[in-house]
């Protein structure tokens, strides 16, 4: 072989091996573009997955949401739960009542044996009083018959007071 066939081989050679150095690029560029544009593919599917599943649990909680809505307002339109309800007012009003009538049978047992310790007589014995529902009771003793009835007739005079039960017994006590 000549010299010059050399020279002409060489960059002949030179050549188709960059020409091939190129094909091989070429090709590694085309198959990083398709694995690109596969992982972008499998990224968009995944997305779209995603918020189907996230449309699909939102439309089940609003589902779930008004079922819950609907047995709760059953429940609290029931007739056991409005029984229930007129209960505890009822209750609230027996205990409100309570609660005046014992302030009040206070204030009339106060007002009483006030009214008793301002009684000569009867302010040096001791006589307890007990008020239930307006009805007075006196008991202890009463140092005559007239000081009974005093005792009695003192307690009428109260304001509130519906009857007198006067048990004061009569004699030295």
């Amino acid at each position: 072989m000549s010299q010059s066939n050399r020279a002409v081989e060489a960059p002949m050679h030179t050549r188709t091996v960059l020409t091939a150095a190129l094909c091989a690029l070429a090709l590694i560029a085309c198959t990083d573009r398709a694995g690109n544009e596969s992982a972008n593919r499998q990224l968009d599917s995944a997305a779209d997955k995603t918020e189907q599943a996230a449309v699909a649990a939102a439309r089940k909680a609003a589902e779930l949401a008004e079922v819950a809505r609907d047995k709760t307002r059953a429940y609290v339109t029931s007739p056991e739960v409005k029984e229930d309800a007129a209960a505890v007012k009822n209750a609230l009003k027996n205990m409100g009542t309570a609660v005046v009538s014992t302030t009040d049978d206070a204030a009339i047992t106060l007002a009483v044996s006030s009214a008793l310790a301002k009684d000569a007589e009867l302010s040096a014995t001791r006589i307890d009083v007990e008020t239930r529902g307006g009805t007075v009771r006196l008991a202890g003793p009463a140092p005559n018959a007239a000081a009974k009835a005093r005792a009695g007739d003192i307690a009428r005079t109260v304001n509130g007071v519906t009857t007198v039960d006067n048990q004061l017994v009569v004699g030295p006590g």
